[in-house]
């Protein structure tokens, strides 16, 4: 792309990054709807119900069963807690998404967020960039390694290398990823969603009629607690607090979504349902798995404490969403590239040219090719969720929005009173539920930090004692990871 049309395509973060900005949104987006009329390829066009399919397949996803282990570790009573309040704060931070998107819909995704955040400097656009794109391509990676694991536990494996898996799964998810357009993609995520609920279903079920969990020793009974253990170690319980909260956390994709919409404020109606869903289901996903299998016998994902056929049932309804969950994360990557390369008026972004089609190829080709690679060097899935919430959820979970936040009742506040104010002097300006309401963002800021430090210093350490314990294979093993 050229400097030129760089300049083009980043000329609204830079007129509208100031309070003062003269932007009409409601025009703005008027005009973005009307300029894609007769284009072959329509992107607003996203209505809030397709926009839900794609919530529920992002959140209604294999994850879910890493919550049973979640709950081993910090006991039933304090995993159902940390449930419900990162899901409050997750639903709270993604309505200010919303209003921060349809106050500046020249924002299309959360990078340009992160530099329109810090006043349009475009080394910020950069860092968010990288970050976005290693995010986007671990989760791919991660159904990368899950899919193998599928494959070797379907089939009893015993000659195959897992690596051949590997390569399968890689390749459905990059043919899945071709769609050009969310609401196409639509469809199969409701199918996906579908199919892990049942998955979901098949699991507590199987785990309440079997006759004892998998490996199970009589002289180890199945215990389950209320509370973590005396002595349970710190590095033990952040990392089950960040597999909760990696599942929770994927206002990533937002902004994203959003600009594809017809009616971008529509979104807080599929945020909304797609929320009370996800967390009845988590939390009697990871309450009563856990209680079944106990302590002793809790496997991550939670497949793996079934036994024979129950494992093998419930695991094959969660193919689907190996499959298409990590197409969805690499179609949100390269469409991001894809309109980096192409500017708005290009008509290999509207309509179907081989050079459009072949870029587009190209760019999802290469960002599995790449999945594939971190599949194999980086072979676990628990230590992974926590890994990338340290690393990414902390930003794109929490300190974007409470940041996003300040500055939309700045905005507020000036088209109010006419007038820019700071930090403070906005806090001592509020009523009283806007100052709770500021206090609420001031803890989610906090948390974001918190995660970030002690929370990466407990997911590295977890990390370094499982390769201790030889809990983990080598790099690019044939030896099956089967569950």
């Amino acid at each position: 792309m050229s400097a030129s049309s760089v300049k083009d395509e980043k000329v609204d973060l830079e007129q509208h990054s100031d309070l003062s900005s003269t932007l009409d949104a409601d025009a703005f987006l008027q005009k973005e709807v009307d300029s894609e009329n007769g284009h072959d390829i329509n992107y607003r066009n996203c209505s809030w119900q397709k926009t839900a399919g794609l919530l529920f397949s992002e959140y209604i996803c294999l994850a879910i069963m890493s919550f049973p282990w979640s709950y081993s570790v910090l006991g039933l009573g304090l995993g159902l807690i940390v449930t419900v309040i990162v899901s409050l704060l997750c639903l709270y931070t993604g309505l200010i998404i919303c209003d921060y998107c349809a106050a500046y819909p020249h924002l299309t995704n959360v990078c340009d967020i992160g530099q329109h955040l810090m006043g349009g400097a475009r080394w910020v656009w950069y860092a968010t960039a990288i970050a976005f794109l290693l995010n986007n391509t671990l989760i791919q990676a991660l159904h990368v390694l899950v899919g193998a694991k599928y494959w070797n536990t379907i089939s009893d494996n015993t000659t195959i290398c897992s690596i051949v898996f590997g390569v399968v799964t890689a390749v459905a998810c990059f043919l899945l990823s071709l769609p050009r357009t969310f609401s196409h993609l639509s469809g199969v995520a409701y199918f996906s969603a579908f199919t892990m609920f049942v998955a979901v279903i098949l699991a507590m079920v199987f785990a309440g009629i079997q006759s004892h969990p998998y490996k199970y020793n009589p002289a180890i009974p199945v215990e389950w607690h209320g509370w973590p253990k005396n002595g349970e170690k710190y590095v033990n319980i952040m990392s089950a607090v960040l597999n909760i909260v990696y599942t929770f956390v994927g206002q990533i994709t937002y902004p994203s979504f959003i600009s594809q919409m017809k009616q971008p404020r529509d979104f807080r109606k599929a945020l909304i349902v797609v929320t009370i869903c996800e967390l009845i289901t988590f939390a009697l996903a990871g309450s009563i798995v856990y209680v079944y299998v106990g302590n002793e016998y809790i496997t991550a994902p939670a497949f793996g404490s079934l036994i024979g056929n129950y494992k093998k049932i419930a695991f094959s309804f969660a193919l689907p969403t190996i499959l298409f969950l990590g197409a969805l994360y690499s179609n949100v990557s390269s469409q991001f590239l894809f309109q980096e390369i192409f500017k708005k008026t290009s008509r290999h972004r509207n309509s179907h040219t081989v050079t459009g089609w072949g870029v587009w190829i190209v760019l999802n080709a290469t960002l599995w090719g790449i999945a594939f690679v971190i599949a194999e060097v980086i072979p676990f899935f628990s230590d992974l969720l926590s890994l990338m919430s340290s690393l990414f959820d902390c930003f794109f979970g929490f300190i974007f929005w409470a940041l996003a936040y300040w500055k939309l009742r700045r905005l507020h506040f000036y088209k109010k009173e006419g007038i820019k104010i700071g930090f403070f002097e906005l806090f001592s300006r509020s009523n009283w539920f806007q100052k709770i309401e500021f206090l609420v963002n001031v803890v989610i800021f906090g948390l974001g930090v918190y995660i970030l430090g002690p929370g990466l210093y407990a997911t590295i350490q977890s990390i370094i004692w499982s390769y201790e314990a030889s809990l983990y294979g080598k790099p690019f093993s044939c030896v099956s990871n089967a569950i």
